[in-house]
């Protein structure tokens, strides 16, 4: 066999589960546990879930659906499906942006990885059972502590880069089946004695009583939006890349679609029940901001029969559960240099690690970097990515060729022809009014600002980039995905 036909022959996962604890591990992880929390208790708790709810089911499951439909089509990474429907030129930037953004998120989720590492190490000393814990100057202290925080973020993008060079079935999958049980069953344990907490039942009421008027700010939708494309990973090109490793027999609509989002949500929902009962019983703020989940749930333990082993099962969960994302998310931009360049793939590993452990470096120094890189990246960067995703497949693909060629490709659960209708038209619409909503009422702000410059550089950047790599060839029918609309 040639090197060239070494370089492109593709892994696939070893079996349905670890397909399914891919896909469950990518999306539940720190989204879950750090991000739903705090992101809820700043609008409004359950008018914010109601409305992240009904996004996730109306536009995330959907469109997960179509994404690892497109990575299955296709068997390529980002750039080359991107390339498969629309042809060589320009519009293959489309892909390149959502390369960008991907690579941007990633640079500050391994910081708040490192978080969840520093954690977990301290779970093992018993820090969070003892007398003299106190969970706000711990959390200082650590994040006061640069060459700390640094060498959290640099051993977990070393740890990423060295599962990854493993590859699909013996790195990523063999990772994915135990972290994520492992983290259920930890959160739930604490759920059950979160809410036995006194004052517990004012956290419940707060996350689930809806305060009607948070569901006309414009600020709870977008919110909402980027949770959800978040959480679920919809637009990072990780539900296409997970796609394109799929088996001719695996079950995209059970899989990418409604598996994934009711685990999510699960998940997200399961976080709110274990922290929101904490703030209250210990009178802190739901609105609290980044730190919210590493305040709050350390806090419990102590109260916790053998609160040692679940702080340990917890702590060591949610890392994994993290770092499982990180794999995944890393994955995507490995996977697409390296179909892209004539580097191995050991070489684009530690080169894809090494660039976004460098563009971490000010996330890693400064919390507040993080949080406003993950505010203007979450709810501008995702949502322009998703449009990318869902526009080329809704718009040049046509939906309705690919829910016959790969949705319904030996599917348990049939997605019938509503569909074409959601992801063309009902997932865009939906999207583009709340986004305009948003930047309308928030005119001036300067996170809006710094979201316009992302909405208006990554796609320039990205056409710029594919008409210099390809000559300034037009776009152009591509044999595979040549062919039309529904």
């Amino acid at each position: 066999m040639s090197s060239d036909a070494l370089k492109t022959a593709r892994g696939q996962w070893g079996s349905r589960f670890g397909f399914l604890m891919a896909m469950i591990g990518a999306m539940v992880g720190v989204g879950n546990i750090w991000r739903f929390p705090y992101v809820a208790g700043e609008n409004g708790g359950g008018a914010f879930i109601l409305a992240y709810l009904l996004i996730l089911f109306v536009i995330a499951a959907p469109g997960l659906i179509a994404e690892v439909a497109l990575g299955r089509y296709t068997e390529k990474g980002v750039i080359g499906a991107f390339r498969d429907v629309v042809g060589p030129g320009g519009l293959v930037g489309l892909g390149v942006v959502v390369l960008l953004v991907n690579v941007a998120l990633m640079s500050y989720y391994s910081p708040l990885v490192g978080w969840t590492l520093y954690y977990a190490a301290h779970s093992f000393l018993f820090t969070f059972t003892s007398a003299a814990f106190r969970p706000e100057p711990f959390l200082d202290g650590f994040l006061a502590n640069p060459a700390l925080t640094i060498a959290m973020h640099t051993i977990v993008m070393a740890l990423v880069a060295g599962v990854l060079l493993f590859g699909i079935r013996e790195g990523v999958e063999r990772v994915v089946v135990v972290a994520v049980p492992a983290l259920v069953l930890s959160l739930a344990a604490i759920t059950v004695r979160a809410v036995t907490l006194p004052g517990a039942d004012e956290g419940l009421a707060f996350t689930f009583g809806v305060r009607w008027e948070f569901l006309t700010f414009s600020s709870t939708w977008i919110a909402a939006l980027g949770q959800a494309l978040f959480s679920t990973g919809l637009g990072w090109g990780i539900a296409l890349t997970v796609g394109s490793y799929l088996r001719k027999y695996d079950d995209v609509p059970l899989g990418g679609g409604i598996f994934t989002a009711i685990g999510e949500s699960s998940v997200a929902v399961l976080a709110a029940f274990a922290i929101f009962p904490i703030v209250f019983a210990y009178g802190l703020a739901p609105d609290t901001g980044a730190t919210l989940a590493f305040v709050t749930l350390p806090q419990v333990f102590s109260e916790m029969a053998a609160g040692w082993i679940w702080a340990i099962l917890f702590f060591v969960g949610f890392f994994l559960a993290a770092f499982t994302s990180a794999i995944v998310i890393t994955e995507v931009a490995v996977t697409t240099v390296s179909e892209e360049t004539r580097l191995s793939r050991r070489q684009t590993v530690l080169a894809v690690c090494g660039l976004i452990w460098l563009l971490g470096l000010p996330s890693a120094l400064s919390a507040d970097v993080l949080d406003f890189a993950d505010f203007v990246f979450g709810n501008w960067g995702l949502p322009l990515a998703t449009l990318c995703i869902i526009g080329v497949i809704g718009w040049k693909l046509g939906p309705e060729r690919l829910r016959v060629l790969s949705v319904n490709q030996n599917a348990g659960v049939y997605v019938g022809r509503w569909w074409n209708g959601v992801v063309k038209y009902v997932v865009p619409a939906i999207m583009l009014f709340i986004m305009a909503y948003f930047a309308y009422d928030s005119f001036g702000d300067p996170r809006m600002i710094a979201g316009m410059v992302v909405l208006v550089s990554f796609p320039l950047a990205g056409y710029a980039v594919m008409r210099y790599l390809e000559g300034g060839e037009e776009p152009g029918p591509s044999g595979k995905a040549a062919g039309g609309d529904d």
